[in-house]
């Protein structure tokens, strides 16, 4: 890009608008609306809030870090970062919580719920649950030991969900690359982008039932590393019990994730296939030796997924309750 040498006023007004017309490009029209700077005046202290909160709940339970960044996940790939995962099943209405992703291990929706109570007495009906959840994910890494990034705002709240959505869109562990480089190219990432994001499993647990196939019939796992899996995982039962991600630093936000899967640790189906003989070996190997590198990457791709089909403008509502409509 060449530089604008003279700040004449024709010159700053072409300027904003080549800005304008980039950032629609990058991200669509509606994501163009958010902004670093929504709640300056109306919710000046919004981000200290989130931070405090979303420290105070790492501290009690270094899990709900990792618990946290998933929510904010699971929204954005479900019909773009709305708060939608958070609406409560009602009589006449089914969420997207009993989807087969969510169901049994959605967690982290007590503490957006007391941040949001927070807020509301602090800047009644003006900060969306979708903002929330974007600004406690990156929060959350950030307590980990993680890298941090600016999370635009001006995020509004969907009035409705997806259970059907949330079952076809978001990523299976039973994935294999293909699989897994479609799921996300689907959203607009690359298959670059797709291993960084996926290195966000280098926090967090996972459940017996999402790894019990890989764990008793897959070759390509390490033979110790299954021997001890296996004493709480059993061919039968034990479903909900939980084995760390990262095998080291489960609570750390590291590039040992990357590193496991060279050593075919990798507790996921859909872990492993990163690094099988196929595309993305060189990068799970880039990313095992430079974790600064991981980290700039997952940082860009996590701004790049917090700007999915945000409802901005008039569109969705500022739920005054994140779990359901007004």
């Amino acid at each position: 890009m060449v530089r604008i040498k003279s700040f004449s006023s024709s010159a700053m007004q072409n300027a904003f608008a080549i800005r304008s017309i980039l950032l629609v490009l990058v991200f669509g029209l509606s994501s163009a609306q958010l902004s670093s700077n929504f709640y300056s005046s109306s919710c000046p202290n919004l981000l200290s809030t989130i931070k405090t909160a979303v420290n105070s709940a790492v501290s009690r339970e270094a899990r709900m870090g990792a618990s946290l960044l998933r929510l904010h996940f699971h929204d954005c790939f479900v019909n773009g970062c709305d708060a939608s995962v958070l609406l409560d099943d009602t009589a006449n209405f089914t969420g997207e919580q009993t989807a087969g992703p969510n169901a049994n291990s959605l967690r982290g929706m007590d503490v957006i719920d007391t941040v949001k109570s927070q807020v509301e007495r602090a800047c009644p009906s003006t900060v969306s649950c979708a903002d929330i959840l974007a600004v406690a994910a990156r929060d959350s890494v950030v307590a980990l030991g993680g890298p941090s990034w600016a999370v635009v705002l001006g995020r509004r709240d969907s009035t409705s969900a997806s259970l059907s959505a949330a079952n076809n869109n978001i990523p299976a562990p039973t994935l294999n690359l293909n699989g897994l480089i479609s799921a996300f190219s689907n959203k607009g990432f690359t298959a670059k982008e797709m291993v960084a994001l996926s290195g966000a499993h280098t926090i967090g647990q996972a459940r017996c039932t999402t790894f019990r196939a890989r764990l008793y019939n897959e070759a390509n796992i390490n033979a110790s590393f299954a021997t001890s899996l296996k004493a709480n995982c059993p061919n039968s039962g034990g479903d909900n019990n939980l084995s760390p991600l990262d095998t080291l630093t489960p609570t750390s936000f590291d590039n040992n994730y990357f590193k496991d899967l060279l050593s075919q640790k990798g507790l996921l189906h859909s872990d492993q296939q990163l690094f099988s003989g196929g595309s993305t070996n060189a990068q799970v190997n880039a990313y095992s030796s430079n974790s600064a590198s991981f980290f700039n990457d997952f940082a860009s791709a996590m701004v790049k997924m917090g700007n999915l089909s945000p409802l901005t403008g008039t569109n969705g509502q500022i739920r005054l309750n994140c779990g359901k409509t007004n």
